[in-house]
């Protein structure tokens, strides 16, 4: 998930379009007109000239700065003699600074003085100065352009614009360059830093440690010597009578499960909360439950879907389960539709014929939306555990404490009505044989990482 290693991306034309070539002036120029029209203007009429003479003078003076900047221009490098190719990263990670290259081949016979913008997109994190860029006849130079994606998905450039000035400085020629390349950003997975602590917890129960565990839902696993504090409930009679010592029976959750991760993508997957989307905040708890289920021995399905499947990963396990999930997530963006679960927990029924976990990450809050989630959710819950888990603002209880005015009074209610609106739904998605959990964007990946801990302990996956 780091980013990887950089290779040659799309390489650029070495000529422009003849319509994207143009002239360009500096301020240096503008700075010499007034140097030397004010002074003459101001002295012609100190002196008491006349105004056609002192307006002439200046005249002359501006044709002379003109003739200057055209002669800037022609001693200028062509700017479409120069061929553009970069390298950049093929993936990296949300927030993670990369390094980019610009090569820049200059073919012509002049020296190339001036600037290049590489016309990346803003989400993408380059930073807003140009490039100065010096290089001489016949050679080539390479110029960093450091990004900080903000954004997943597919972050693009398609151009550079290359100026060239000239020797004086007043003016010189610019064109625009096809350079195309894109760097692929995944989700940062911030919430990995809490997968130690649930694996280690996940071994306490796989019986690595002392601790052991049994329910319905877990299997034999080996004999050993009881000791004090033990559950008596465990002890094996007949290989205490053989072992002729006290014997005892450990067992572990059972593995090979199936996990299905449904990621509602319909429209109020785009909710922001903090600084984030909600489908962000949902992807993040994908990626901290596919991980730890996959330690677990279980089988991981994730289907991201709104009224088609936007998304889906199924049957890869270890070491590709991760990489195979991000980068199905790296370019799926909220749709701006009605989520239809009937057809999403059909798209999850498929990979429950076996003992399986059923978590629907969506929104708890919108009561409108989660009707067509309410009616389709007992065929559900009929043959396997479904937890339902949504993404709330930690800011809302103290917006709804808010009296000082009367805006503050409406805002209040309408969070009210959310809150309540929130409460209603959890409850009634309690009385349809569900789990449902809230919590902020960054609560919610350990919540139902721990949440998915307490099936495996107690017996019921």
């Amino acid at each position: 998930m780091d980013t990887e290693p950089r290779t040659p991306s799309h390489a650029g034309t070495d000529a422009a379009n003849p319509e994207e070539r143009a002239v360009y002036v500096t301020g240096r120029l503008a700075l010499l007109v007034g140097v030397g029209v004010v002074p003459v203007v101001l002295l012609s009429a100190a002196a008491g000239g006349s105004a056609p003479v002192a307006w002439a003078a200046a005249g002359g003076w501006m044709l002379v700065c003109g003739l200057l900047a055209a002669l800037d221009v022609s001693r200028a490098a062509a700017p479409g003699a120069v061929r553009v190719s970069r390298t950049a990263p093929a993936r990296t990670r949300q927030g993670v600074p990369v390094q980019t290259a610009l090569t820049l081949d200059n073919t012509g016979s002049r020296e190339l003085r001036g600037l290049v913008r590489d016309a990346w997109e803003p989400t993408a994190g380059a930073p807003p100065d140009r490039l100065r860029v010096d290089v001489p006849a016949g050679e080539r130079r390479t110029y960093q352009v450091p990004l900080i994606p903000r954004r997943r998905g597919e972050r693009r450039t398609g151009f550079v614009v290359v100026r060239a000035r000239g020797p004086l400085g007043l003016a010189g020629r610019q064109a625009r360059i096809d350079a195309p390349g894109a760097v692929r950003v995944l989700p940062p997975f911030d919430s990995r830093r809490h997968l130690p602590s649930r694996i280690a917890r996940l071994r306490e129960l796989d019986g690595n440690t002392s601790v052991q565990v049994r329910g319905q839902g877990t299997e034999f696993d080996s004999l050993r010597e009881y000791v004090r504090g033990d559950d008596v409930r465990s002890i094996d009679w007949r290989a205490t009578a053989r072992a002729r010592t006290t014997m005892l029976r450990t067992w572990r959750p059972e593995r090979d499960r199936h996990v299905v991760i449904v990621v509602d993508t319909g429209r109020t997957s785009a909710g922001r909360v903090g600084d984030e989307t909600r489908l962000d905040a949902a992807m993040e708890t994908t990626l901290l439950l596919a991980a730890l289920a996959d330690r677990a021995g279980d089988n991981v399905h994730v289907v991201l879907f709104d009224r088609v499947v936007r998304g889906r990963v199924s049957g890869v396990r270890g070491s590709a389960l991760l990489p195979a999930l991000v980068d199905t997530m790296a370019s799926v963006e909220p749709t701006l539709i009605d989520t239809d679960w009937d057809a999403a927990l059909a798209q999850a029924a498929v990979f429950t014929t076996r003992p399986s976990l059923v978590v629907l990450l969506t929104a708890l809050d919108v009561a409108a939306a989660s009707r067509g989630l309410l009616g389709a959710l007992p065929t559900l819950t009929a043959r396997t555990r479904v937890v339902v888990a949504s993404v709330t603002d930690a800011g809302l209880p103290a917006l709804a404490a808010e009296r000082a005015t009367s805006d503050d009074v409406w805002l209040a209610a309408s969070v009210e009505r959310t809150l309540l609106d929130a409460d209603r739904l959890s409850a009634a998605i309690g009385r349809l044989g569900a789990d449902a959990l809230a919590a902020g964007p960054a609560e919610l990946p350990p919540r139902v990482a721990h949440r998915y801990l307490e099936l495996k302990a107690a017996g019921l996956l």
